[in-house]
């Protein structure tokens, strides 16, 4: 499975970003999708993640409310709608491919290049 993730980029605090990662190769009948996040000098860390259905979502506290994860099956592509952008919202993310809804990294197979996020104050 390859993982492209598009639509980062620099904004100001309270903008809006919307992330868009398709996936492509070898897929699977179902499959959960998700993103993640990591800063300079942090820990990669669970943003959220939706089942195959889109009928379950999960959120990492920092971002509920303000960021909303979808999936279009048919294209294969898992967005990530950030709003109220924050500067602590700064960093690289990744889109995942796995089989769980689970917010620990070591549980997903699939991991894109991942897209910078940059929010200035």
């Amino acid at each position: 499975v390859q993982l492209q993730a598009s639509g980062g980029g620099l904004v100001q605090a309270g903008d809006s970003l919307r992330l868009s990662c398709a996936a492509s190769g070898r897929t699977f009948s179902t499959y959960v999708m998700g993103w993640f996040r990591q800063a300079p000098g942090k820990e990669r860390e669970f943003v959220a993640v939706t089942s195959w259905s889109g009928d379950t979502t999960n959120y990492a506290d920092s971002v509920k409310g303000r960021f909303t994860a979808s999936r279009d099956n048919d294209k294969k592509t898992v967005y990530l709608q950030m709003n109220s952008l924050k500067p602590e919202d700064t960093a690289i993310y990744y889109c995942v491919v796995g089989f769980r809804l689970d917010t620990r990294p070591r549980s997903y197979a699939y991991w894109g290049q991942g897209t910078q996020v940059t929010v200035s104050s």
